[in-house]
């Protein structure tokens, strides 16, 4: 790698702090140590080898993913054991065998009869099992059974009745991102994991082994109180954290491992705003704070040397403008920055921000470019 110092880069460019990225992971691999359960974690955040390389059991894996070209691209780093977390859609049944043979142990899930039965179809039509877990509804945040739907036993003994193997169920507490106190978040993760114990439990009781019981979010991965019943666990956002989660109090603004380097374009004195080269392209339309008690706007400002600066944040964003005003909008406080000069804007969500990016400008503790890792976007 040529040199890279943070003053040389052309800006918006995407920073990694390692040594918080490291924290982050050693947190959460500490607290499934904790939990007893295994870690499968999602690398739909990061969306690079180098990243994720960090967060494997093994070369091989264990991994979550949420598209197939994720599968793809860790496959060809000789990933093998691949969840693919999102309901299999009848067109991607060809990408799907193209996986299997190139040695991918890929699991599907689904949470439908109508899903279940073109599964069946398909599998018929190829020579290799196929491993599915059924989605569970655990808050009513998006798809799912609930954990007493009469579908529920339907659908895993028609399959595997009809020769798919049915691995266990699956949920994601999506709403704990609404919650507000840690409470709170302790109650959405107890519901997660009795949602997915029960729905187990019910197939167990209708014959089928259901070995695999997953659950995971972020925040109730952090703040589960006990995972008994529950095999493994599924989680993302982590190894990055943003200030959504800094928000829920799931982390501190300070371990926040990525940002945003931006440049100081102009100025509009009389309106208190400072104007850098980084709008929504460069952090994303993500305006996930909103909803929470601080809306922290496109993000919060930070020195070179990734501090905050008080009271400021990206209050607003076209393209590839980003206004940077006090949070009081009182004009005649102003970050005292020049034209020219650097500042770091931490994301409200880690993963729509780095989603911007191909590649992570990686930081040793003295805010020197060690390394850049590729990334990549898109389906």
């Amino acid at each position: 790698m040529s040199e890279r110092y943070l003053a040389t880069l052309e800006t918006p460019a995407l920073l990694l702090d390692d040594t918080r990225m490291q924290n982050n992971i050693d947190r959460m691999r500490s607290r499934m140590k904790e939990l007893g359960v295994s870690f499968r974690p999602h690398v739909k955040t990061n969306k690079s080898i180098d990243v994720s390389r960090r967060l494997m059991d093994t070369s091989e894996g264990p991994i979550t993913v949420s598209t197939l070209r994720e599968a793809d691209y860790f496959a060809g780093y000789g990933v093998k054991d691949i969840l693919y977390a999102v309901c299999i859609a009848p067109n991607k049944l060809a990408h799907v065998t193209r996986l299997l043979q190139k040695g991918v142990q890929l699991s599907l899930i689904l949470d439908s009869m109508q899903a279940a039965q073109r599964l069946v179809e398909f599998a018929r039509g190829i020579d290799r099992p196929l491993d599915v877990l059924i989605e569970i509804d655990s808050d009513g945040h998006r798809s799912g059974l609930a954990p007493d739907a009469p579908e529920l036993t339907e659908i895993a003994c028609f399959l595997d009745a009809s020769g798919i193997n049915v691995k266990g169920v699956l949920t994601h507490a999506g709403g704990s991102y609404d919650c507000r106190s840690v409470e709170a978040i302790r109650a959405i993760a107890e519901q997660e994991r009795l949602a997915a114990v029960t729905a187990a439990t019910r197939l167990r009781a209708a014959g089928l082994a259901c070995p695999v019981v997953s659950v995971g979010s972020t925040p109730t991965a952090l703040y589960a109180e006990h995972l008994e019943g529950v095999t493994e666990v599924r989680a993302g956002v982590f190894v990055f954290f943003d200030l959504v989660m800094a928000g829920l109090n799931v982390c501190r603004v300070e371990d926040i491992a990525i940002s945003v380097l931006g440049t100081v374009i102009g100025h509009q004195t009389a309106k208190g705003w400072t104007i850098i080269d980084a709008g929504w392209m460069a952090m994303s339309r993500d305006r996930g704070t909103d909803g929470q008690a601080v809306d922290q706007g496109y993000g919060v400002v930070c020195d070179i040397e990734g501090r905050p600066l008080e009271g400021f944040i990206l209050k607003g964003a076209n393209q590839e403008h980003g206004i940077i005003a006090h949070r009081s909008d009182d004009p005649s406080i102003s970050p005292n920055l020049a034209v020219g000069d650097q500042v770091r804007i931490l994301p409200n969500h880690a993963c729509s921000t780095a989603a911007q990016y191909e590649e992570y400008n990686v930081l040793n503790d003295s805010n020197e470019v060690v390394a850049v890792w590729p990334r990549f976007n898109g389906w």
